[in-house]
């Protein structure tokens, strides 16, 4: 954000320039996406009028066959009009055909300019503790391209021609006209009022349905844990609870949508009977022809067709309506992160200045105002007690705490201005709970990149794991569902350690990263750190055991989120056989 400084006394300077006013679709990103689909929504408009236009049709082929051919009697003329018609039905459909391929392939482009975005969105707003459902915003994109390419839009762009068809209406009679008028404004207010009444209830229907869904996601990650403990009557009886608020509150809203229906078919059913009967009054009188009295019916029908659809789809705009605006607030809560030009090549030194870090819930920071220069090619053993912030330092360092205020800074350079592109491949985290992914164990060392088998191999000989890997039914191609229940902890851990440290990483942070190996497994995480050192790279490692820092060149301790100690590891000469002891 830029900011203009004024001298102290000095009167604010007053801005000239006005800000052009910001059409409804450029207020947001979201709005500018849609925006630029501007001229395929101008032709499906244009193939709307016509398509419209064209279903008058009926209507003139039924004036013309009752009052012309049944009168003179000449079929000549009832084929000529019939191959008319024809023709008319043809280009009718045609331009159906063409609006609705053309919403089609807008809709699929509009996705494929946004799902990245969107998903790139979600995940900030997930790792920024912001998104109780992290998916929420891609099935709000999908509801969104549904709702481009279905049948709501084409409502929306054929209700103006309600006022078209009750116009012709008025030309045949003022009566049917009039009635006709009162029918639409009837049901326009019957729409209205079923938005107010239901929209409500759908929304908090759809709270409801998250916070079920998301309490159940949450339990069944912990499944092993809830089944060990026997927490599963427990957590069943709550979600049970949630559950049948949820279905509640669907049947309320389901309830009152279905009462609107039943009153909006009883006033379709009845102006249908009305406007015959008054165009029946009108040909006793004279007034209109029998051809006319029996085209009103199919022009009301036609008339009151867009309202229908709108009333019948009420609940796809509210629910899209709703869609609209949390993605757009996604979009708005998790901009496009902008990496500063220049050398993407890391070299590992790391600079605080005044970082703090807070979560939500507490009252003080979990790290205060730490300032600390770290040195490249150098290991730092981070120790302290329990709750001391140690993990939230780990992922400070790596800019994934997502409430911070101060600087952290890579080669001078502020970790925000780092595109994670560039950044990723050149920095190594083993965290505190190892997550595995869906694939093979080659893939989650190789961190799902396509890179030489060779540096794969070589990660998994530094750790000491080549030979365990081996021993697997199919080796490095050993999908992790399957060797999930074949690993260890310690196993584990020691794969995540090479997906670390795949690639030569300029920084490696390392949480604990001996919580479950036994005397084999820490050898060779020793063995692993002091490569890393001899490679010239920075290392940070989160240790309790004393015997780790061997390792390290200087150890932080951190105490009540502060630095309290910044010292450099005095390390033994190793004993050396006397002779004559």
């Amino acid at each position: 954000m830029n900011t203009a400084v004024v001298s102290a006394g000095a009167p604010a300077p007053q801005s000239t320039v006005q800000s052009p006013k910001l059409g409804f679709f450029e207020r947001s990103e979201l709005g500018r996406a849609l925006w630029r689909f501007r001229r395929e929504l101008l032709w499906v408009c244009i193939f709307s009028f016509f398509a419209n236009l064209l279903s008058l049709t009926s209507t003139v082929y039924m004036l013309q066959v009752y009052d012309r051919v049944m009168l003179s009697g000449n079929e000549l003329t009832l084929a000529a009009l019939s191959l008319l018609a024809l023709l008319f039905y043809f280009v009718m459909g045609f331009a159906e055909w063409l609006r609705s391929r053309l919403l089609v392939r807008a809709g699929a482009l509009f996705d494929d300019r946004l799902n990245t975005r969107v998903f790139n969105a979600s995940f900030e707003a997930r790792l920024r503790g912001m998104a109780k459902n992290p998916l929420q915003a891609l099935g709000d994109l999908t509801n969104l391209r549904q709702f481009i390419t279905g049948s709501g839009v084409f409502a929306v762009m054929d209700l103006p021609w309600m006022l078209v068809y009750v116009g012709v209406l008025f030309l045949m009679h003022r009566w049917l006209g009039w009635a006709a008028l009162a029918f639409c404004v009837l049901q326009l207010a019957m729409a209205l009022v079923s938005h107010r009444l239901v929209s409500s209830r759908h929304k908090k229907a759809q709270e409801l349905s998250l916070e079920t869904n998301g309490f159940l996601q949450a339990k069944l990650r912990n499944a092993e844990t809830v089944e060990a403990l026997g927490m599963l009557g427990n957590l069943r009886r709550q979600w049970l609870s949630l559950y049948e608020r949820q279905l509640q509150g669907q049947a309320d809203a389901q309830e009152l949508q279905r009462r609107i229906q039943a009153v909006t078919k009883f006033v379709q059913y009845f102006q249908q009977s009305l406007i015959l009967a008054i165009g029946a009054v009108l040909a006793l009188q004279g007034s209109i022809s029998a051809g006319a009295m029996i085209a009103s019916n199919a022009l009301m029908t036609n008339a009151l067709r867009p309202i229908s659809m709108v009333v019948g789809l009420w609940k796809q705009y509210v629910e899209t309506a709703a869609a609209y605006r949390r993605l757009e607030q996604v979009l708005a809560d998790n901009p496009v992160r902008e990496s500063a030009p220049g050398d993407r090549s890391l070299h590992g030194q790391i600079s605080l200045r005044d970082l703090s870090a807070n979560a939500p819930g507490r009252k003080t920071p979990i790290l205060k105002n730490l300032t600390i220069d770290f040195n490249p090619g150098e290991v730092v053993a981070i120790v302290g007690p329990s709750g001391a912030g140690k993990s939230t330092l780990a992922r400070c360092l790596l800019g994934i705490w997502p409430d911070t205020t101060g600087e952290v800074l890579l080669d001078q350079r502020p970790i925000a201005q780092w595109s994670r592109e560039d950044l990723g491949p050149q920095v190594g985290y083993l965290p505190q709970d190892i997550e595995m992914f869906e694939g093979t164990i080659a893939e989650n060392i190789a961190r799902f990149e396509k890179v030489d088998p060779q540096q794969i191999i070589e990660a998994a000989q530094r750790t000491g794991i080549h030979d365990m890997i081996l021993r697997l039914p199919k080796g490095y191609d050993t999908p992790m569902g399957e060797a999930g229940g074949l690993l260890s902890g310690g196993q584990r851990q020691r794969i995540g350690l090479a997906r670390a440290v795949i690639g030569d990483p300029a920084i490696v942070v390392l949480d604990e990263p001996n919580a479950n190996l036994d005397d084999v497994g820490e050898a060779a995480l020793i063995r692993a750190v002091k490569d890393l050192k001899a490679r010239g790279k920075t290392v940070f490692m989160i240790v309790h055991q004393q015997h780790i820092l061997a390792a390290a060149d200087r150890v932080l301790i951190l105490e009540n989120g502060q630095i309290s100690r910044f010292l450099p590891v005095v390390h033994q000469p190793a004993p050396q056989n006397n002779p004559q002891a």
